[in-house]
């Protein structure tokens, strides 16, 4: 009986790879070996299996931990703890996988460039032809980019349709025949110790068919990598967290299948002076004591430039005004929101000798009518200080 390699020696990496590292590693090599790709070397076709095998064990937490502990061992029919049978993995598959929530947007417009949230990939048809996967870019805006809107390209690195076969797959003069494998059935039978499990065939993806040719370039999948560039409009007033869907630049579809869409999720950078909460903008502003007391006017920030404010007399710390429409746009709308300015009072933090005389006759000046606050608090207080 033949000795099964070791799973890290067959995805080549070391033991402590990262679940991103053992990914980029099989996609690498199961596109290399994949059958369509080699189909006059049947050693292939069995590295192809070696590589799936290896794959649904360090990818799956549990069996990774199972696979270091015992080995092989842990995987043999009647071994304590041992998890389930190793799968068959479709390289592509990683094209394909749930978004897990894990991608970061890039910064200045940069993002993360995956599938969509989890929609079911459409099965393919009997010619083979599938709807190519959704796929999902985050984007990084400024607040001001948020408040007038923008237009922005972004290039993405997806599957196109293959230039040397225009998306059949095959060869010039080429044509499907039937899948030795499953015999034109699209599932192949395995067995699992005293089961037998019936799954899609991995040599023709269930369509019951392969190209027998395939297009040397695309290996039969009728798309290739490819850079595309593609504009994007963001409307005024788009929030945090926003997703705007380009239809039809997803990836292309396997064998001329239709594209899948673009999804694309806004990420507003948090700004050095506003807040935002929904179409209400907020920001503190400092204000003087003696302007504060005496009231006055005062310039606060905006989207546009500034607005004057004014300050009446006696405003306490914390003390909040509205400058009206000067918030952020409304989507789809022509109303704004509010700016809202909460005033910081300014407390002196050195004082010269003048500046102290005169402040101290003012102490002495002012009577408790002249503070309500503290005859407020103090009224309130009083149990406490008896």
């Amino acid at each position: 009986m033949a000795t099964k390699r070791d799973y890290y020696e067959v995805l080549s990496v070391t033991r402590t790879a990262t679940v991103e590292e053992v990914k980029r590693s099989y996609r690498k090599l199961a596109v290399k070996f994949h059958p369509d790709k080699n189909p006059d070397d049947p050693s292939a076709e069995e590295s192809f299996k070696e590589l799936g095998e290896a794959y649904d064990v360090l990818m799956d937490t549990d069996k990774r931990a199972a696979y270091d502990r015992f080995g092989h061992a842990a995987f043999a029919q009647g071994t304590a703890g041992a998890g389930r049978g190793a799968g068959f993995h479709d390289p592509f598959d990683i094209f394909r996988e749930v978004f897990g929530g894990a991608a970061q947007a890039g910064g200045g417009g940069g993002g993360i460039f995956e599938q969509f949230f989890g929609g079911q990939t459409a099965r393919p048809d009997r010619e083979g032809r599938q709807r190519g996967a959704d796929l999902r870019y985050d984007m990084q805006i400024s607040l001001e980019e948020a408040a007038v809107g923008a237009e922005k390209e972004i290039e993405v690195e997806k599957l196109e349709v293959c230039t040397q076969c225009s998306g059949s797959g095959a060869e010039s003069g080429s044509r499907a025949v039937t899948c030795r494998d499953c015999g034109g059935r699209g599932q192949v039978i395995s067995s699992r110790g005293f089961f037998q499990v019936s799954q899609t065939c991995p040599r023709c993806r269930g369509t019951g068919q392969v190209i027998e040719r395939p297009c040397r370039k695309c290996g039969g999948e009728g798309r290739a990598e490819a850079s595309s560039r593609i504009k994007l409009p963001i409307p005024a007033g788009i929030e945090d967290g926003s997703r705007l869907r380009s239809v039809r630049n997803g990836e292309a579809g396997i064998r001329g299948g239709p594209h899948g869409d673009l999804y694309v999720v806004i990420h507003v950078k948090e700004h050095a002076v506003f807040e935002r909460e929904g179409e209400h903008l907020f920001c503190e502003v400092p204000v003087s004591f003696t302007t504060a007391a005496l009231g006055g006017e005062v310039k606060v920030p905006t989207l546009e430039g500034h607005a004057n404010l004014k300050i009446p007399a006696g405003t306490q710390g914390g003390a909040a005004f509205k400058v009206r429409s000067k918030g952020m746009p409304v989507l789809n709308s022509t109303n704004r929101g509010d700016l809202v300015v909460r005033v910081l009072v300014e407390v002196p933090t050195r004082l010269n000798g003048e500046q102290r005389k005169k402040l101290e006759e003012f102490a002495g000046l002012m009577g408790e009518d002249n503070s309500p606050l503290h005859k407020s608090f103090f009224e309130k207080a009083k149990e406490f200080f008896q």
